[in-house]
């Protein structure tokens, strides 16, 4: 079977179920317990997650994401992460996941979109920040190879009904709506026909409550 591993950040914990659910006796899918927060973070422990949850040498693909964090803005002021900081912690990573898992096809999660006026202060995030980012882990990664999986012209059109809050997409129809998309890319990477995969639309509703936590 083939094997996919995960990593990303809050947006991941709510496609992750979805994707192991679909892919259940079509192919392993790893994902850290934790959310894997912003790129340096993610830079930091990617080796450590690896050896504390066994995830295997001979991974096929890694999905990944990280920017939510990274475009945060707190207290008016600048992104956590500044651009320049993000393009070159995105560079380390395409080549730590090369080193850790170097069988591993990459493929690269744009940031989601946000509603700005549902933030409260201290923390803010806008949409042009993100598209911003975007652009720069377009540049930096496809260079080597990573393929684009854009999630934020998706979730930019989506309706009101997907989201659970002004950055999530915990509701029913936000799990299929984004779950959906990481599956067909994951498939059309490693040659899986859709037609293998399990139906997973009946427990859609237990994986939202579960991360929501009801």
């Amino acid at each position: 079977m083939k094997k996919i591993l995960l990593l990303g950040d809050s947006i991941r914990l709510g496609y992750d179920g979805y994707v192991k659910e679909a892919f259940k006796d079509v192919a392993e899918v790893y994902a850290p317990k934790e959310n894997c927060a912003f790129s340096q973070y993610m830079l930091r422990w990617v080796h450590e997650w690896k050896r504390r949850e066994g995830y295997p040498d001979d991974i096929d693909l890694v999905h990944w994401n990280a920017s939510a964090w990274d475009v945060l803005r707190i207290m008016g002021d600048d992104t956590f992460t500044s651009p320049e900081t993000y393009r070159d912690n995105l560079r380390r990573l395409e080549k730590r996941l090369r080193v850790l898992f170097p069988e591993a096809k990459q493929v690269f999660a744009t940031g989601t979109s946000v509603i700005e006026e549902g933030y409260e202060p201290p923390y803010q995030r806008y949409n042009a920040d993100i598209e911003r980012f975007n652009q720069i882990a377009i540049e930096t990664l496809t260079p080597f190879g990573v393929g684009i999986n854009d999630l934020y012209s998706l979730t930019k059109s989506a309706p009101s009904s997907c989201r659970s809050d002004m950055t999530h997409f915990y509701t029913i129809e936000g799990i299929k709506l984004v779950g959906e998309k990481v599956v067909k890319t994951i498939c059309k990477e490693l040659d899986i026909p859709l037609s293998k995969l399990k139906d997973v639309s009946a427990i859609v509703p237990n994986i939202s409550k579960e991360i929501m936590g009801l």
